[in-house]
């Protein structure tokens, strides 16, 4: 799903911040960044990432989020990255041995946007690409954050992580689907979707239904007049089932006029 508009401002009010434990690769960083921006997340802090990380090839990853990466906080431990947060999520698959709340990221994602609201300073908490968050690190946050997956195959990479706590946290917020273009306004949300059209009128459907009626009666159709109304309830009911707009509504009455028009031309032909 590509789409990006520069044009668009990127400031869409208070968020979690994004913090990433001893990260090891600037394209890691980089495609974390990305994942951060199509969710409105903007606040990174790097904790002991390593060193002589590559910053050149983190900004090029971050595809349109590189302003994301030079911003990006650095801190030497971990206690100083939170000293300022007032709720923290630790993001893991493993089972910690430890008493601690566990949630979801739908319902992290609901419980950050009431925080956010009251006014809070939370983050999420995202650890190293090869083993994730240490016990202790753990211990630091308030809530662990694991998701359903696959036991056999549970480990995520920064950036689907990221990604994933990222959309769980934008989508209680955002209000339509996608990208807005110069010529269409972005979809309101899910459904059927009726560009330059409307829903038909129960008179258009009518006056449809009268009309394919009259031209299968015409072209011998139906066999028996006693079969007739069931099967126009069969059609009728088919019809009903695709929602039609206006515009399919007219176009099937200009299709059943032609295939009319045809049969009719074809009966003069044979006659003379």
């Amino acid at each position: 799903m590509a789409g990006t508009d520069k044009t668009r401002s990127a400031d869409l009010g208070p968020a979690p911040t994004v913090v990433l434990v001893n990260p090891q690769l600037g394209e890691n960083i980089g495609m974390a960044a990305r994942a951060m921006a199509n969710f409105g997340l903007f606040d990174l802090v790097l904790v002991d990432p390593r060193e002589g990380w590559d910053r050149e090839r983190a900004e090029s990853t971050a595809s349109g989020a590189h302003e994301t990466v030079k911003k990006a906080i650095i801190f030497n431990t971990l206690t100083d990255a939170l000293k300022d947060q007032q709720y923290v999520y630790a993001t893991t698959a493993r089972p910690r041995g430890m008493t601690k709340d566990v949630m979801t990221p739908e319902q992290a994602g609901h419980d950050m946007r009431a925080r956010v609201k009251r006014g809070e300073k939370v983050a999420l908490m995202f650890g190293r690409e090869r083993w994730g968050l240490t016990n202790d690190e753990v211990s630091l946050a308030d809530v662990v954050v694991t998701a359903p997956v696959n036991p056999a195959y549970a480990s995520l990479n920064i950036a689907q992580a990221v990604l994933l706590m990222g959309y769980e946290w934008f989508k209680h917020g955002a209000t339509t689907l996608g990208q807005a273009t110069p010529e269409l306004p972005a979809l309101e949300g899910p459904g059927l979707q009726m560009p330059d059209t409307r829903p038909a009128t129960k008179e258009e459907l009518q006056g449809f239904f009268d009309h394919l009626e009259r031209e299968l009666a015409e072209a011998g159709f139906f066999k028996t007049e006693d079969k007739r109304p069931g099967m126009m309830r069969n059609i009728r009911n088919l019809y009903a089932r695709t929602q039609m707009t206006e515009q399919e509504v007219r176009s099937l009455r200009g299709v059943v006029a032609s295939l009319s028009r045809t049969h009719e031309r074809r009966k003069k032909g044979e006659e003379g």
